[in-house]
Parts: structure tokens; C-alpha cells; sequence
């Protein structure tokens, strides 16, 4: 795709949430628009309706795709045909289809090249179940449509705290069961590629997060650190990955001993989700590593409590654009260094002469 600005393609979300908020709150920054081309998927009604409702007079022009954004402006694809019913704050099954809607044809135009990254606003994952949505949330949603085969990881990010996790949108009961040595084994080595080429760390050192309390107190509290988990870990040291553990997780988040490290692999969601979410509600984003799609999102859910009352912060969303578009330049820039290689440089003695060879 040749153009001068990244081009965006954002998702509207429940549109009875503070998805649009955010959005609009977003642009209404002019600087915003120098950084990108925004595109969203949703309703150019719903769009003003949540303008009028919130007072805030950040503009936007419609477009029938992402190939016909205009640089400069905020614009809009109308993905819902029917008249969608805002009612904010109240989840229902027409606002899960209109956010449906408005996903697909993201991801559609995503397949023709029309956009560089997707950034998501906030889905209610109850009410977008139907025939065509039967995923737990966007990752699993978007590796299946567009993984390729290739396996998604769910990281957590701000600025200095990376979170991952083995175990994603499962319940409870079933996360035991669900740990083997080889799917932590798959989710360390995505983490550690994605840290090398996403967040340009050289060498990321990696925590692993025990899964009992105490780390299983030497087997006296479950078995799973010395069966699966520091198996693991020694198999992925032994292929040059910096990981380290297992760490029982209150401790380990609890002294601060998380700053030492590049990232961390948590076993489960809340796990690694609460501790990350205490210490960075305001700026943390969701990315989904692993996919040749670069998806971010904001880190807080549809807010229906305050949805409509103007008082949600944008910081989440913003920082979300933000990653995405230093990911897309960090990979643009992985790719060019692979493709144009410094050529090996080599000294041949000949005689009494170092003679510079160049091949």
C-alpha cells in the first residue's frame, strides 16, 4: 500500500458503549490526523448521533471504503444498512450485530489491502454471539479469519510493562487441564519474536508466572511448575530464549520485581490481566502478536455505566493508535533490514597484505 500517512482501520465497537466517545475524542486532536489515516467501520449516523449526544465537534467525511479516505479527515464506512437503535449503556442483540457488522468489513477490506493496522473499540462479547460470531473475543475471532495458520498471543502493553498469556478467554475450571509444556513452550516463542520485532528489544528477557500459589510449594500445592512449566522453560532456554521462573505471581508483581524484566508470561487472564490493569488502566493497550494483522485495542471494556456522560477518558484508545503504528514501522523496518542485508565483509591475507573482500 503506497501512501504517506498509515492508514488506520478502527472498528466501532457496541455502539451503545464509549466506543465512539473515545474515538471522536481522539480526533478531535487535529495533530492526530498529521500521525494517520483514520478509517471507521460503523454508521455515520450513529457516529453523530454520539457527537450531538456529547457535544463534541470533531468532523468527519464518508467514504464508501478505506480506498477512498481522504488524508487529513476523519473518515467513515457505513457498514450497518439497517437503522441501528442506540441506546446507550444498555447492551442488546442489534448493538452486537451493528458491532459485528462492522467487523467484518473491516477484516474484508483488511484481506484487499485498503488499511495498515486495526485498532478495535470495545465489543460486548455476550451480545455479538450469533452463527457467524462464536469466538470468546477479537483475538480468536481474527486468527481464524486471518491467522494463516499462524497461532495469536494476547500481550497487554504500556511503555514498560509487557503481559502475555498462555491461557486466554477460558473459564476457570478448565485452565489446568488446558496447560501443556508444548502450548507454554508456542506462546514463549511468539512473545519472544514479537518483543525482538514489535518492540525492537534486542535480547528480551522473559518472567514466567508459576501457576499454583507459592509456585506449588514444592508439589505440596499442585505439580504443575515441576511437570509442565519449568519443563518448558528449559526447553525454550536451550533454543536461546531469555526466560526465566517459575515466579509465584503475588510475590513476583507484588515487589515490583516485574520492572527487571522485558516481559511476562502470565498462565491465565486474571492472572496477568489484574495486576496489569491496576498499574495501567489509563495508558495500557491489547495487541494481538503473532498475526501478520497488527490489531490493537484500548484495554478497558464497553463501559456501559458511563457510556453517554462524557466522562470517559481517551488515553487507552489513544495509546492503542499509537502501538499500532510503531509496530507497523518497527516490522516495516525488520523487513527492509531482511531484505537488504549488509553484504559480509571479510579479510583474505595474501603475501604481506590484508586485502578488504567484499561478497
Amino acid at each position: 500500500m503506497e501512501q504517506n500517512r498509515i492508514r488506520i482501520g478502527i472498528t466501532q465497537g457496541d455502539v451503545n458503549g464509549i466506543g465512539y466517545e473515545v474515538i471522536l475524542k481522539v480526533f478531535e486532536d487535529p495533530t492526530m490526523l498529521e500521525l494517520c489515516t483514520p478509517v471507521v467501520y460503523g454508521s455515520p449516523k450513529v457516529m453523530t448521533y454520539h457527537r450531538k449526544t456529547l457535544d463534541l465537534p470533531t468532523s468527519f467525511t464518508i467514504v464508501s471504503s478505506a480506498s477512498e479516505a481522504v488524508d487529513g479527515r476523519l473518515n467513515v464506512v457505513n457498514c450497518n444498512d439497517d437503522e441501528v437503535k442506540v441506546e446507550l449503556g444498555k447492551p442488546s442483540h442489534e448493538s452486537g450485530k451493528a458491532a459485528l457488522e462492522a467487523l467484518e468489513r473491516a477484516i474484508a477490506e483488511y484481506k484487499e489491502g485498503m488499511f495498515d493496522v486495526l485498532v478495535t473499540a470495545p465489543i460486548h462479547k455476550q451480545m455479538i454471539q450469533s452463527e457467524d460470531f462464536t469466538f470468546p473475543g477479537h483475538t480468536e475471532y481474527i486468527e481464524q479469519r486471518i491467522g494463516e495458520d499462524a497461532k495469536a498471543l494476547m500481550i497487554l502493553a504500556n511503555e514498560t510493562l509487557r503481559v502475555a498469556l498462555v491461557t486466554g478467554h477460558i473459564p476457570v475450571t478448565k485452565i489446568a487441564s488446558s496447560l501443556t509444556q508444548e502450548l507454554i513452550q508456542e506462546k514463549l516463542s511468539i512473545f519472544n519474536a514479537s518483543l525482538k520485532t514489535d518492540f525492537r528489544i534486542s535480547a528480551p528477557r522473559i518472567a514466567v508466572l508459576a501457576l499454583n500459589p507459592h509456585a506449588g510449594d514444592g508439589g505440596l500445592i499442585g505439580t504443575e511448575e515441576s511437570t509442565i512449566i519449568t519443563p518448558a522453560i528449559k526447553a525454550m532456554r536451550e533454543q536461546g530464549v531469555l526466560c526465566y521462573g517459575p515466579f509465584p505471581a503475588d510475590g513476583f508483581m507484588g515487589s515490583g520485581a516485574f520492572s527487571h524484566f522485558d516481559g511476562i508470561l502470565a498462565m491465565y487472564h486474571d492472572q496477568g490481566l489484574i495486576p496489569f490493569k491496576v498499574l495501567a488502566m489509563e495508558n495500557g493497550v491489547n495487541f494481538t502478536a503473532g498475526l501478520r494483522l497488527i490489531r490493537t485495542s484500548p484495554d478497558h471494556g464497553t463501559a456501559f455505566d458511563i457510556a453517554g456522560k462524557g466522562v470517559a477518558s481517551p488515553d487507552s484508545f489513544r495509546q492503542a493508535i499509537y502501538m499500532a503504528i510503531d509496530i507497523h514501522r518497527n516490522r516495516k523496518s525488520e523487513d527492509e533490514a531482511r531484505r537488504n542485508p549488509l553484504r559480509k565483509l571479510y579479510f583474505e591475507k595474501r603475501d604481506d597484505s590484508d586485502k578488504l573482500k567484499l561478497d
